[in-house]
């Protein structure tokens, strides 16, 4: 039922979805088994450093002008202020005079406010002083920010917070090569990996004028292969294996190292090594990817839906689907003939099979052209239903269903690893959808025709194309069901069947139509096989 739910949501053109504009688009690189290799730390800055200033305790912070104090003072003298240090660096206590603070170190405050007061009062005099408020402050963010500029902040923000505010670091900036200049002179160089795997980072006092420039990326690593994390790391000089390990988390499978590399005439050099050799150490610029040369003897199968044994199991490799069905523990709802096959490589194929038909989609549409304005408004808000289509579609994953029917030979299948059978439960429904008036799920009637189940729902409804209903059977087959008043095609309906009434395509053009038609029915299937009668 989701394959049929995923269709009628990409008939219908809704507008639910916006495409991305390319401002908003990061550059990224798509691996064949769609993961995507991005860049390690990129995802650090998203607004959430610059919603809120930094009032944080920071007993090494030297007092500057602007800054407010909480002065508390009881026993002899009663007073509850808040004080600004002045231009002169001082805040003025009643009764006790100008109290110079500037250059106090935060941890001293209450000391040195308390030893000036001890001149006028001996005794019996209580005090407690905090940093209230830190001086505001103008910093500039240069180099490769993605907008740099002036920000304003508190003398206590973090460099997290002014990089932020300029919207983060640009593709091509580093996150390993920042510094702080002040009057011309570096103060402080920073590396955001150290805060990013470890959490540490520098406490850095802020004055107006300063700048935080970001460094231009000078080289990186790129992980990919048997790993969790596909990344681009970056560094100057060397990683070490572990470093990379801890990075991009390999699966358990994953026994080996290729480095990929070039030499001084650009040929390219690949080196394999295991990966538990721990002084492996990558370079700049190179490529490694981590692969499995395990050399197994058995198999995992996963068994889904109405049986009585284990959901997963292991079998010898080159057991075939007529040996591991022999074994199988039937249940009495089991429905025997209707066992259904997902395989990875399938669904592999079928995602290749539909995003080539979407990219060929999207060619023509771009390429139509009009004749008149009319037509050219048409075309243009056509162009923008059928471009979010697509956009929708790419995000379909095929579950890599094999049809399996009557007629197959389940002796000459042999199992992959990770392959999964789904038995399914004896159904006596039939389940109507799409265009029809009355959406519903109709106890299943022998000989009953597919005419009549269509009347029990009240009918197609004015949107139907009656050219195009799919019929899905519980083995994954697809049948197309032609309504029209000509149509002389009979078919049976059996028990478990969905039907699935496709809707009319607004469009002008018969190449767009039939290449959405065909793309519906990629999806349908699941498994790149449509059955036709």
């Amino acid at each position: 039922m989701k394959i049929i739910f995923l269709i009628l949501s990409l008939i219908y053109f809704s507008n639910a979805l916006e495409i991305p504009s390319e401002e908003s688009k990061k550059e990224e690189i798509i691996l064949k088994d769609n993961k995507q290799i991005r860049t390690f730390g990129e995802n650090l800055f998203n607004g959430e450093f610059s919603k809120s200033s930094q009032h944080r305790y920071n007993p090494e912070y030297l007092l500057n002008i602007s800054d407010t104090i909480n002065l508390k003072l009881w026993g002899a003298i009663d007073l509850d202020m808040k004080l600004t240090i002045d231009e002169q660096g001082n805040i003025f206590v009643p009764k006790v005079g100008a109290i110079k603070l500037l250059g106090v170190k935060n941890k001293d405050l209450s000391g040195k406010i308390k030893k000036t007061l001890k001149k006028t009062y001996k005794d019996n005099v209580y005090i407690y002083a905090n940093l209230d408020n830190f001086q505001p402050v103008s910093v500039f963010v240069s180099g490769a920010a993605v907008k740099p500029g002036l920000y304003q902040g508190l003398s206590s923000d973090s460099i997290l917070q002014f990089i932020d505010k300029a919207k983060g670091i640009a593709p091509n900036g580093s996150f390993r090569n920042i510094s702080i200049i002040r009057d011309n002179k570096v103060i402080s160089n920073i590396d955001l990996y150290e805060y990013l795997l470890s959490g540490k980072l520098d406490l850095i006092q802020f004055k107006t004028g300063d700048i935080v420039n970001i460094e231009y990326l000078k080289g990186y690593i790129t992980v990919d292969g048997d790993v969790q994390r596909p990344l681009k790391i970056e560094t100057n000089g060397y990683l070490n294996i572990r470093t990379i390990v801890k990075l991009v988390q390999p699966y358990t499978e994953a026994s080996d190292v290729i480095i990929s590399d070039f030499d001084a005439q650009n040929e390219k050099i690949l080196k394999m090594y295991a990966i538990n050799n721990k002084n492996i150490k990558i370079k700049a610029n190179q490529h490694i990817k981590f692969v499995s040369n395990n050399n197994t003897k058995t198999i995992e199968i996963k068994i889904d839906g109405e049986h009585n044994g284990l959901n997963n199991i292991i079998v010898k490799k080159g057991t075939t689907l007529e040996e591991l069905i022999s074994t199988l523990n039937f249940s009495e709802l089991s429905s025997k003939q209707n066992i259904n096959l997902f395989r990875k490589s399938v669904a592999k194929l079928q995602k290749e099979l539909i995003d080539a038909s979407l990219q060929e989609l999207e060619s023509s549409v771009l390429k139509t052209g009009s004749i008149t304005t009319e037509e050219s408004t048409i075309r243009i808000q056509e162009s923008k239903s059928v471009l979010e289509f697509i956009e929708r579609a790419k995000k379909v994953e095929p579950k890599g269903r094999v049809v399996l029917n009557k007629n197959s030979d389940f002796s000459q299948i042999v199992l992959e690893d990770e392959d999964e059978i789904y038995i399914p439960k004896r159904n006596h429904v039939v389940t109507v959808q799409g265009e029809v008036k009355i959406p519903s799920s109709l106890s299943y009637v022998k000989e009953m025709s597919l005419e009549k189940y269509l009347e029990q729902c009240g009918g197609l409804s004015s949107r139907a194309d009656e050219d195009n209903i799919l019929v899905i059977k519980q083995d994954g087959s697809v049948s197309t069901y032609d309504n029209s008043l000509f149509s002389n095609q009979e078919l049976t309906i059996e028990p478990g069947d969905s039907v699935l009434v496709l809707g009319k395509l607004d469009s002008k053009s018969v190449p767009i139509i039939k290449s959405i038609t065909q793309i519906l029915y990629q999806i349908a299937v699941g498994a790149g096989v449509l059955v036709r009668l």
